[in-house]
């Protein structure tokens, strides 16, 4: 079992992993062995995951989600497989908490109180008055 939050924990096997190699500079070695890991997580197919969680985690998965439901996560940063597979795991669990928090409160719409219209109006006449005064310098002969 994978623990994302009390309330929410996945079974192992609804997350599949991939070995596969990985990309840019390593010289013989990134030709040989398969150290970057593909993560695949049914968003939509898992039976644990509570649905308001599972909209907004596909909300933020992005173009990491396809066509499916499955959010692909691919983790190349380290040189072995089981950092990378540690990676991968944890950029999955804090996406699903960050998922997991509620949506924050409606903004309230509030009027500018009157002290704050007075000020900004000052503030607006000053400047202004600064612009106003500037100009070509005319010389007195």
């Amino acid at each position: 079992m994978i623990e994302i939050t009390p309330r929410i924990s996945l079974s192992d096997d609804e997350v599949q992993e991939r070995f596969i190699r990985s990309a840019g500079p390593g010289g013989q070695n990134v030709n040989k062995v398969s150290t970057a890991v593909e993560l695949r997580f049914d968003v939509r197919g898992s039976p644990n995951l509570p649905n308001d969680v599972a909209v907004r985690l596909m909300k933020l998965a992005g173009r990491r989600l396809n066509q499916d439901g499955v959010l692909v996560l691919v983790a190349m940063r380290f040189r072995t497989q089981e950092r990378n597979r540690a990676d991968a795991l944890d950029r999955l669990t804090d996406l699903i908490r960050q998922a997991a928090e509620p949506p924050p409160p409606p903004r309230k719409k509030t009027r500018p109180t009157l002290a704050s219209k007075t000020r900004r109006l000052e503030a607006k006449g000053r400047r202004s008055d600064v612009k106003s005064r500037r100009g070509a310098v005319r010389s007195d002969d």
